[in-house]
């Protein structure tokens, strides 16, 4: 959810009230899941613009699995355009381990439901495998800067 409020004067690098120690120059993502698993989805926020940059789903799955390709969606996407100065934001550090070690490490049953989301996960895994990786992926630290733009707001 974003929030409808300005930034502080001293930041004039983006739209929304980043933290001091929040690069503007960056794409923030996150997934939200009904249950676990679930209906999943994620998407991936400008944090210069507060723009969606891309959203995916629902589909069947878990928030980890939804994290994990949330940030390969982000990395493919800024690849394939060229882009080559911004950095990405995940809340999930089951997500970035997942994606530097090129596996997406679910315990989630395959089944006719999850057969699609799981031909997904393959892709992901092997875009991984074929390409390098120069986009640094940062932890969002949640409890200094507050929820990642690109949270779904259905905590609590």
């Amino acid at each position: 959810m974003l929030i409808d409020v300005a930034p502080p004067d001293y930041r004039n690098d983006t739209v929304l009230p980043l933290h001091p120690d929040v690069k503007a120059q960056a794409w923030a993502v996150d997934a939200g899941c009904s249950g676990n698993p679930g209906p999943m989805e994620y998407q991936g926020i400008d944090l210069q613009t507060g723009y969606r940059v891309f959203h995916f789903g629902p589909v069947q799955g878990t928030n980890n699995i939804g994290e994990f390709l949330a940030i390969v969606h982000a990395l493919a996407l800024l690849d394939k355009q060229g882009i080559t100065d911004k950095v990405i934001y995940s809340d999930s550090y089951n997500a970035i381990l997942w994606v530097k070690n090129k596996r997406c490490k679910t315990k989630l049953e395959l089944t006719p439901q999850t057969e699609k989301l799981y031909q997904i996960i393959h892709r992901a895994e092997h875009w991984l495998r074929t390409h390098e990786v120069r986009t640094p992926v940062i932890k969002w630290e949640t409890k200094l800067w507050g929820e990642i733009p690109a949270d779904f707001g259905r905590k609590g």
